[in-house]
């Protein structure tokens, strides 16, 4: 395998997934935009292996695709696979992230990412799941990153997603670890 293709529609998918194959003969590219795949699983890892698998087949290539999110022990999981529909852009889904635990002390939360590629033929060669505990502030801390990662605090670093530099993040983030799992014994058989 020395080429994967990516199943999501989102360009900036590509370099961010592209810092874990550093150094390895891989090439990453973009599923066709008129390629649609519905989310229709009910965890992350479902939906990864859908969107995988289905790229797959259409294309007859190897594919790799991630769900993620972020779940609140206090609102029960939520917005957990929901969480980019949680509301019309950013500072919209941490409003109503913020207005659901209110008060509440109990702000406990986790980054989830689930990882699957799948072969040409759409049978899944690998998972991976990766997590990042933390704690949900109560406002927003710090300029980078994007979605919630302004009001994710992660107690072993003493900053939120949002302060830390990138390549503090991609270390210690439910995503990093999802493809440190990943890519044990790569490639995949």
């Amino acid at each position: 395998m020395e080429r994967l293709v990516v199943a999501t529609g989102n360009p900036g998918k590509i370099p961010e997934m592209a810092v874990y194959f550093e150094g390895m003969a891989m090439e990453l590219a973009l599923k066709p935009p008129e390629l649609e795949i519905k989310e229709t699983g009910t965890t992350f890892l479902k939906n990864a292996e859908l969107k995988a698998a289905q790229v797959a087949i259409a294309l007859k290539a190897w594919a790799i695709a991630d769900d993620s999110g972020l779940a609140v022990a206090a609102l029960g999981g939520a917005p957990g696979i929901y969480s980019a529909r949680y509301g019309a852009n950013d500072g919209d889904r941490i409003a109503r992230l913020l207005q659901a635990l209110g008060d509440n002390p109990h702000r406990e939360a986790a980054f989830i990412c689930a990882l699957a590629i799948a072969r040409p033929d759409g049978s899944i060669a690998r998972t991976a799941e990766g997590y990042c505990p933390g704690e949900i502030l109560m406002a927003p801390q710090g300029t980078g990153g994007f979605g919630y990662d302004p009001i994710f605090y992660v107690p072993e670093i003493g900053l939120t997603f949002a302060e830390m530099a990138p390549a503090q993040k991609d270390a210690i983030s439910h995503r990093g670890r999802a493809f440190a799992q990943l890519l044990v014994d790569w490639p995949p058989a």
